[in-house]
């Protein structure tokens, strides 16, 4: 059975691969190893242990990638996490700018049929609070097409798809401006130099968003 600190630095580096353009690319142990909050050194040697574990394949002076083993943990872990989160805010009522270190201990301790119940009471959500997508329990995650607010075109209807994870200030007001997952918006006007949109939301005729905010906002084209 897989340590904490092993499920970490998998679930850490399946992310890391996540965001480059060919997830098989490997991630230097550097990065690894500041996303950890680490040094280099103890990154490296916690690599070469998930690589004597054939959980990953280390490149000395390239970098590391996952093996098929590896990304198998990683996604059963990120289940977990994004069921536990999801499972306190709609179930336990949790504020959702506090979940996120609650959900990152308990990730390493429920169980895979506890998760199912969570499931079933959630009525088999396929994303969690930010729009990230929850694997089911063979590891399949659903594959979506999503594009940053601040790429948008006026005039059109889109729907919040994922949020990237920010500070509680940032996900307090996603949540007081109708700009949680799954809500639907359209971007009024576009000014560049001052760096904002004007957008229709559910709940307001008129917000103003900073460019930068919108970035860590991804959508796709919807139906109003």
């Amino acid at each position: 059975m897989a340590t904490a600190t092993v499920e970490n630095y998998v679930k850490q580096l399946y992310l890391l691969q996540e965001q480059r353009e060919d997830p098989e690319d490997l991630v230097p142990v550097g990065e690894l190893a500041k996303v950890i909050g680490v040094v280099p050194g103890t990154a490296t040697t916690m690599v070469r242990t998930l690589s004597e574990a054939g959980l990953a394949r280390h490149e000395p002076w390239s970098g590391v990638r996952l093996t098929d083993n590896g990304r198998n943990l990683a996604l059963r872990i990120l289940r977990r996490h994004r069921m536990v989160e999801l499972f306190l805010v709609k179930i336990m009522e949790f504020d959702w700018a506090d979940v996120h270190d609650e959900a990152e201990e308990l990730e390493h301790v429920v169980s895979e049929k506890l998760v199912t119940k969570m499931e079933e009471m959630l009525d088999h959500p396929k994303v969690d609070l930010h729009g990230d997508p929850i694997p089911d329990s063979s590891g399949l995650v659903v594959e979506r097409t999503l594009t940053p607010l601040n790429e948008g075109s006026t005039g059109i209807w889109y729907r919040v798809g994922r949020i990237s994870h920010g500070d509680e200030n940032f996900l307090n007001f996603i949540q007081q401006n109708g700009l949680s997952p799954g809500e639907i918006l359209r971007i009024r006007e576009r000014n560049d130099q001052a760096g904002i949109l004007t957008l229709k939301t559910a709940s307001q005729d008129s917000a103003t968003l900073a460019l930068s905010m919108a970035e860590k906002i991804q959508v796709e084209v919807a139906d109003p």
